[in-house]
């Protein structure tokens, strides 16, 4: 029999509405797996159990009223970079180590109307910046499938909890990766949505252009319920687009006949595991069975050169973003200094962690006079040329599939010391954000004993095709049953 802790969320919402489960049960069953693993896993900056428990209380009241959502009553987690008014928000920086935001970011707000219950806020790389969550000025969360490695980042907090049992489903934001890379290590399913969709008010910015924010599930059918909570136009946020939200839902039918499936060379990149790739050829060869037209020697040349790319338009963006942080309005300040300068910098020194401030240079450097041109202004006209190669490609195919990262998750320190390397495990994740495509991360099986996830990318607000793909595949294979024993 399956823990309470370890439900879907169409699981749990099924028990609550045939009432064979109350919502404090349920909370209870996840707050106690909490108190048994965050030892161990270190999901969490703040778990929020006396919020919990009132909120499972209302939702229970609800229900009994008939008055419900599917995801009423259902304990999640959020990354601790998304505003939760009078709950702290600290990026898991020293900056905002004692921020208490005044509201709450929209999809928080959303999912307040859905009847969530919010056990905490997840751990993260400081700002959002890392691959591992090795960057958390706090401490680093471990993967739960084997405590010695990383969940991958950075949204590593919000994977692991979904993966160890300890929410049963979890927002992440993703920059370059940050949702499907974390997904694909622990095994759980990861959407990025396509810019605009989801909105980013009250998400602390790291690189506006690429930020976006996404659910962390344990199947395809529970990350189409919460995109249908999350997604849709905000006026609070000037990058939202008013288009009308479908039912995902609706888009999880397990045949992929008709449906043409393009497989880029370039990122099966140098270097890629054996193990990994094999696992991901096999997901492809499935895909095929069930139907799909699958085309194995599609072309993105551009590709090679995203990730130079990445790293200058997202530390610039970053730069100009982390500016805020001065040590006068909000968050951290340095109090014993000569002068408001001087104040002004060490509020920096001492505020930021070393990945950020490595970030903050490259950005400043790329910026700076006699250096734009030849960097920042390149970078954007590649960004151009990748959209468009990805714009043409899905004139060809419904779909591309392609390996979420390059490796099974590495050991806690294995690449901390060597930035290239860390840079590199977001080699297939970060063009999608580049040219502000959707794609999801679902379970492919493991390598080695350790997690690997297929990637499917789809054009601009093609959503519902994703989830079509993802499910067939997840339905065929049963990857998302799998847990890992803690």
């Amino acid at each position: 029999m399956v823990s309470e802790y370890d439900l879907t969320i169409h699981e749990a919402h099924d028990l609550l509405k045939k009432r064979e489960l109350s919502s404090l049960e349920l909370t209870k069953a996840v707050l106690e797996r909490i108190h048994q693993v965050e030892d161990r896993v270190h999901s969490f900056v703040t778990v929020t159990e006396d919020i919990a428990l009132a909120q499972a209380r209302q939702a229970d009241e609800h229900i009994k009223a008939g008055n419900f959502s599917p995801l009423t009553g259902i304990p999640a987690l959020i990354k601790d970079n998304m505003c939760t008014r009078g709950v702290k928000t600290t990026c898991s920086s020293k900056m905002l180590g004692n921020f208490v935001p005044p509201y709450d970011a929209t999809v928080v707000e959303r999912l307040k109307a859905a009847g969530i219950v919010m056990v905490g806020k997840g751990n993260l790389d400081e700002f959002a910046m890392g691959s591992s969550t090795e960057n958390s000025a706090f401490f680093t969360t471990h993967n739960p499938w084997d405590l010695d490695r990383v969940p991958g980042g950075s949204s590593g907090g919000s994977a692991a909890s979904v993966a160890a049992g300890e929410a049963i489903y979890a927002l992440g934001s993703d920059t370059g990766g940050s949702i499907r890379q974390p997904a694909g290590f622990c095994s759980v399913v990861g959407l990025k949505p396509t810019y605009g969709l989801v909105s980013r008010y009250g998400l602390v910015a790291f690189a506006s252009s690429l930020d976006q924010i996404g659910p962390l599930t344990r199947d395809v059918t529970d990350c189409a319920l919460v995109m249908n909570a999350i997604a849709g136009h905000d006026a609070c946020d000037s990058t939202s687009v008013d288009r009308p939200v479908p039912d995902y839902t609706k888009s999880l039918v397990p045949d992929l006949k008709g449906l043409r499936i393009g497989v880029p060379q370039e990122y099966f990149v140098k270097g890629m595991e054996s193990g990994v790739e094999q696992v991901v050829r096999q997901a492809i060869a499935r895909l095929e069975e069930l139907g799909a037209e699958v085309e194995r020697e599609v072309s993105l040349p551009h590709t090679r050169y995203a990730l130079a790319c990445y790293y200058i338009i997202a530390p610039s963006e970053a730069m100009a973003n982390l500016a805020r942080y001065d040590g006068v309005k909000y968050g951290f300040s340095a109090r014993e200094a000569e002068n408001m300068w001087d104040a002004m910098e060490k509020t920096r020194q001492y505020g930021f962690g070393p990945e950020v401030k490595r970030r903050i240079m490259l950005g400043t450097y790329a910026l700076s006079a006699g250096y734009y041109e030849a960097y920042y202004l390149k970078a954007q006209k590649v960004r151009t040329l990748i959209s468009r190669e990805f714009a043409e490609a899905f004139t060809k195919y419904d779909a591309l599939v392609t390996p979420t990262s390059p490796t099974v998750p590495f050991r806690i320190g294995e690449k901390a010391d060597d930035p290239l390397q860390m840079y590199l495990s977001d080699v297939c994740t970060l063009p999608v954000n580049i040219a502000g495509i959707p794609g999801i991360s679902v379970p492919a099986g493991f390598a080695d004993g350790l997690p690997v996830g297929v990637q499917i990318l789809g054009k601009p607000f093609s959503e519902e095709t994703l989830f079509r793909v993802a499910y067939a595949y997840e339905q065929a294979t049963g990857w998302q049953k799998r847990r890992p024993k803690l």
